[in-house]
């Protein structure tokens, strides 16, 4: 039997959780339900999945170094991370990943699945991704259909057709995101299903469906995959990749083929889409509220208030969103919280900044916080893992100011090589190379000031 390929798509931006989830740090990385980010969460269900090989994991290529300290936080490998130069949504994506293991002479079973997903109960999206493996395996593209529980005007659906064999049915139809009348005549008929945006199918027949119904996609990642090249832990497909159309593997390939089958999949799955979303799958007080990080909350009902830098308090509230970060505070009706993406997108017609990144920022060496900023300086927190060190940088118009809070930093300056210990400073000049490491077995932590031109 083939190999099942675990592909987690990690390439979303989350813009309905701003303002926890951002451009630069999307919801995917994000702790949202607990103490681990769904991605990992996701990782760590695939691991008992049996003839898996090691996880294929396709992000934008800003988020490598996220997606590479995702895995290595839970101990969990991968056989690759595809980095793409630009999102292209879920076809061109899979197309990366089936794309790359035919050209390495390999043909195994693609199980396509976002990074985001909630899943309360995974041995069930075991057993149902088993139970799908000989449907995939006779050449047909399965997805998985979650049953409705409630008349929800937030989900795709799928309406299904009659069995092919044990539970696994003909797909009849994809039906986009109804309004409530609609989705109460679909729960009421018992005939439709949640679409889940979980696939299963060969790589190879994923690859003959794109040649059939878009071959844009499947000319534009082949030639990319034959282009990129290994970069220490990841793949970068070909600038070839941007030629391919930015469509989903629902409208690319599954609602024109008439190869494609569902398996219904009763696990507990919710896709974390929206702040209410996530309120429901959170664990609740006696007042129904969701409250996570320093909250106090009074005669508070129903309602999500999520604390990340600060106290958040509130009192005599009912159905409110209210999420708090070190640069923004969301507060919003819970019956209006899935029109965040509006409010992102105002952010992004005035120009601002909040929509693109938090202050505080994950690199491969450690961490950097902004602390306070202006037109002519900037002053941050750093903090560089043992062994760490930041990249060799010059600056021409700006002065750095490091001065040393905890550890032992190694300062390479010009030609130059300094050692500071705890209360001891550094200035470089603009036009002179430099770079931070630490020398000591704890976490290096320095105050940062730069004056001058800022980028």
């Amino acid at each position: 039997m083939s190999a099942i390929l675990p592909v987690v798509l990690a390439g979303g931006s989350g813009t309905r959780l701003w303002p926890l989830s951002r451009e630069c740090h999307p919801k995917q990385f994000s702790a949202l339900a607990g103490d681990r980010s769904p991605m990992q969460e996701t990782l760590l269900r695939l691991a008992p999945l049996e003839n898996a090989l090691m996880p294929c994991i396709v992000c934008n290529e800003r988020h490598r170094f996220l997606a590479a300290e995702q895995c290595r936080r839970i101990g969990r490998p991968w056989s690759a991370i595809i980095l793409e130069p630009a999102a292209r949504s879920t076809a061109p994506a899979a197309g990366l990943a089936a794309c790359r293991a035919l050209a390495k002479g390999e043909d195994p079973i693609l199980l396509v699945l976002p990074s985001d997903a909630h899943i309360e109960q995974p041995d069930r999206l075991r057993d149902a991704i088993a139970a799908g493996l000989g449907q995939a395996l006779a050449g047909h593209l399965l997805t998985f259909g979650v049953r409705p529980a409630a008349p929800e005007i937030g989900y795709g659906y799928i309406r299904t057709g009659e069995t092919l064999d044990g539970a696994v049915l003909r797909v009849a139809e994809f039906v986009e995101k109804p309004g409530r009348a609609a989705a109460e005549r679909y729960l009421a008929s018992g005939q439709f299903l949640w679409n889940s945006g979980i696939f299963l199918f060969q790589a190879s027949v994923y690859a003959d469906a794109l040649a059939r119904h878009a071959p844009a996609v499947l000319e534009g990642c082949r030639a990319a995959v034959a282009a990129g090249a290994e970069d220490s832990d990841f793949f970068r497909p070909g600038r070839q990749f941007l030629g391919c159309p930015d469509i989903s593997i629902d409208y690319g390939v599954m609602e024109k083929t008439d190869a494609a089958a569902v398996l219904p999949l009763d696990a507990g799955w919710s896709d974390l889409g929206s702040w209410p979303a996530l309120h429901a799958v959170a664990a609740l007080d006696g007042d129904g509220n969701a409250l996570s990080g320093d909250v106090i909350a009074m005669d508070t009902a129903n309602s999500l208030v999520h604390a990340q830098s600060r106290l958040v308090a509130t009192l005599g509230v009912r159905g409110l969103i209210v999420a708090e970060t070190a640069d923004a505070v969301l507060v919003a009706s819970s019956n209006k919280a899935r029109k965040v993406k509006d409010l992102v997108a105002r952010l992004k017609a005035l120009s601002r900044s909040e929509h693109q990144a938090h202050r505080r920022k994950q690199r491969p060496w450690g961490c950097c916080e902004t602390v306070a900023s202006g037109p002519s300086c900037r002053v941050s927190r750093i903090s560089i893992k043992p062994g760490g060190r930041t990249s060799l940088q010059m600056h021409r118009h700006r002065w750095q100011h490091w001065v040393v809070v905890h550890g032992t930093a190694s300062v390479t300056w010009g030609e130059s090589q300094l050692t500071l210990h705890e209360n001891q400073s550094a200035r470089i000049p603009p036009g002179e190379r430099h770079r931070l490491g630490n020398l000591g077995e704890a976490p290096l932590e320095l105050i940062e000031v730069q004056v001058g031109a800022q980028p």
